[in-house]
């Protein structure tokens, strides 16, 4: 009788050529997508040309190269990377190379791109490509020598994770999403909870949730030390995948006796909108609680925040209001689509007359790496994912994490609040 799996354990099983896996196991698998952006893709590239025989890429339709992080190039190191990066999209007629204009944030152009579907396996030379897990794949980040190998041969191999189930009860309250689900696990579990473990979303909750809160989701699983997330395929999935083009693909799912290190509750009716204060992740606090924490910077959107959906929760708390004068608000849609349709459903208008800065897709601030770099004693409520010491600029700058819903809200009043507070203090 075979052993029951989880999901991750079956997609892994299937791409390892096994009837069956088991936690610890070593398994070399074949891989459906391999991706870089210009930091990761420049060393792999460099390594590629170091393996010998290695002329040629396994396969140009299963690579993705995108430029993301320092684009629009912000000076010549960078430009470098970049140009390093289209020549050799050209040289190995990589078709999958997403140029400044024409793609945006990796981990939004992919999907949307119908490039990621369920049941795959997908790497890629950056920490946040768990990402795709939101769709039902197995997807996780690498160093650049692993992508370097997996241009070669299209495949890596790695030790299968053990998996930790959270189910997700109650129902959300309003303003309540994606972050602030993430953000309130992770407080749950600790940024090293889930250490090289596959987190597995589930629950009455998760099956209400749009796919964009379970991209957010799964961007930020890395966040609690996981190999993985990965949410069920569902109706919502599917429908998703037919939008984007997706048509070939497998549905996994775990068996009903699949063993688990863990399972988790939680209720999300006790969720109010979230807050991560520095210097992590797990530094959850609730909107409410922070009114004395003033800002100069808010930050919405990128690759965890950036798609249309979060775009709409900024402007509907944005729409007829004004930004703080102390406040420099960034709007950073995630890709050429999203940006498109922010100016076609008049979101665009929005952002600019509230007085934000609506930003070319790029990574950019979030990894303090131009566009709201902040200076000493500079505080910014962000929607990205991180906010470890000096991530965003100067050391002694301060990053809190929240939802699009919250930074908007906040960049208005000036100091940390939930639009339930804004509506009090500033209203519409």
């Amino acid at each position: 009788m075979a052993r029951p799996m989880t999901m991750t354990e079956k997609i892994l099983a299937a791409h390892a050529g096994k009837a069956e896996l088991a936690p610890g196991d070593i398994v070399s698998i074949t891989l459906d997508l391999v991706m870089a952006n210009e930091l990761s893709a420049a060393v792999a590239i460099t390594e590629f040309r170091k393996i010998k025989g290695a002329t040629r890429v396994h396969d140009p339709e299963k690579i993705a190269l995108v430029p993301s992080h320092f684009t629009p190039n912000k000076d010549i190191a960078t430009a470098t990377l970049s140009t390093l990066m289209r020549d050799f999209a050209k040289e190995q007629k990589i078709t999958n190379y997403f140029e400044v204009g024409r793609g945006g944030i990796e981990h939004v152009v992919l999907p949307e791109n119908g490039m990621v579907g369920p049941g795959e396996t997908i790497i890629g030379g950056d920490s946040h490509t768990t990402t795709y897990g939101g769709i039902g794949a197995f997807a996780t980040g690498v160093g650049s020598t692993d992508i370097a190998a997996a241009f070669a041969i299209g495949e890596m191999w790695l030790r299968v994770p053990p998996s930790l189930k959270v189910v997700y009860e109650g129902h959300l309250r309003p303003y309540v999403h994606g972050k602030d689900l993430i953000l309130h696990t992770i407080a749950e579990i600790g940024v090293d909870g889930a250490t090289y473990a596959a987190i597995e979303f589930t629950g009455p909750v998760i099956k209400e949730l749009p796919m964009s809160g379970r991209f957010t989701m799964a961007n930020m699983s890395i966040e609690a030390g996981a190999k993985n997330g990965i949410f069920p395929v569902d109706a919502t999935t599917e429908a998703y995948c037919a939008a984007v083009g997706k048509k070939n693909y497998t549905i996994f799912r775990a068996d009903p006796d699949a063993q688990y290190t863990r399972t988790i509750t939680i209720d999300c009716s006790k969720i109010e909108p979230q807050v991560a204060v520095p210097f992590l992740p797990e530094n959850q606090k609730n909107a409410s609680d922070l009114s004395d924490i003033t800002i100069s910077q808010a930050v919405i959107g990128t690759c965890t925040n950036g798609r249309i959906e979060d775009m709409r929760q900024a402007a509907e708390i944005l729409k007829g209001r004004k930004v703080h004068p102390d406040v420099r608000a960034i709007v950073i849609p995630g890709s050429q689509k999203v940006y498109m349709q922010c100016i076609k459903e008049g979101l665009a208008e929005i952002f600019v007359e509230a007085g934000c800065v609506l930003s070319t897709p790029t990574c950019g601030p979030c990894v303090g790496g131009h566009m709201g770099v902040l200076s000493a004693g500079e505080r910014c409520i962000s929607t990205t994912n991180r906010n470890f010491r000096g991530r965003m600029g100067h050391v002694q700058s301060e990053v809190y994490l929240a939802g699009p819903y919250v930074a908007a809200a906040s960049a208005i009043a000036g100091h940390i609040c939930g639009p339930e507070q804004l509506a009090a203090e500033v209203p519409a």
